[in-house]
């Protein structure tokens, strides 16, 4: 799935009015599985002027870019986050670390090729699924504008939730996001 439909799905799942603990771990929870992506892709692009079809590729598949993914993606890991949340009872714990499991658990059944070792540390097998939220040859053209109206339904179901004028205008960037990936892609390879 795209990071901003991640962002919703965490929210809806997690994010608590009056809670903004809560809300901001459950934020950071969806975000962190593809934190290093941005961080890696951004520099490669931004600062080093790496060509997208070099970064996207080569780079995503390099050994030295599967070792920073599957610990950031690791249900393992993440899990035993998890538990550890559950047994201390941590409202903004759980929220943090339910998020990150929900984020991956969307993505294992929709990475075709381009997936991620997500059972680290026990092995650093890639499941790679038929079916893809992006790519046409895996029914990307299905799963796309699926992923786009759940996140759009959940937006709706935030927006009766939070009544906080910030709160709103978040979920407003949320549904801009949903609605406009095709200029977010134009924008990276534009830069090739």
């Amino acid at each position: 799935m795209n990071t901003p439909a991640h962002l919703i799905f965490g929210a809806a799942a997690f994010a608590r009015p009056n809670a903004p603990a809560v809300t901001t771990a459950a934020l950071a929870g969806a975000m962190l599985p593809d934190l290093s992506l941005y961080v890696l892709v951004g520099w490669h692009l931004l600062w080093l002027g790496t060509p997208a079809q070099v970064v996207f590729d080569q780079l995503y598949f390099s050994d030295a870019w599967m070792r920073i993914f599957r610990v950031d993606n690791s249900f393992i890991l993440w899990g035993v986050g998890f538990a550890a949340a559950l047994a201390c009872r941590s409202r903004w714990c759980i929220a943090l670390t339910g998020a990150a499991l929900l984020h991956l658990a969307l993505d294992f059944p929709l990475h075709h090729d381009d997936g991620r070792p997500q059972f680290w540390p026990l092995t650093n097998w890639i499941f790679e699924s038929p079916v893809s939220y992006w790519d046409s040859r895996a029914y990307g053209n299905i799963v796309g504008p699926i992923e786009v109206v759940a996140s759009l339904i959940l937006c709706g179901v935030l927006w009766r939730r939070f009544k906080a004028p910030l709160s709103r205008a978040v979920i407003v960037l949320a549904v801009l996001t949903q609605i406009s990936p095709v200029m977010i892609w134009f924008f990276v390879f534009a830069n090739a």
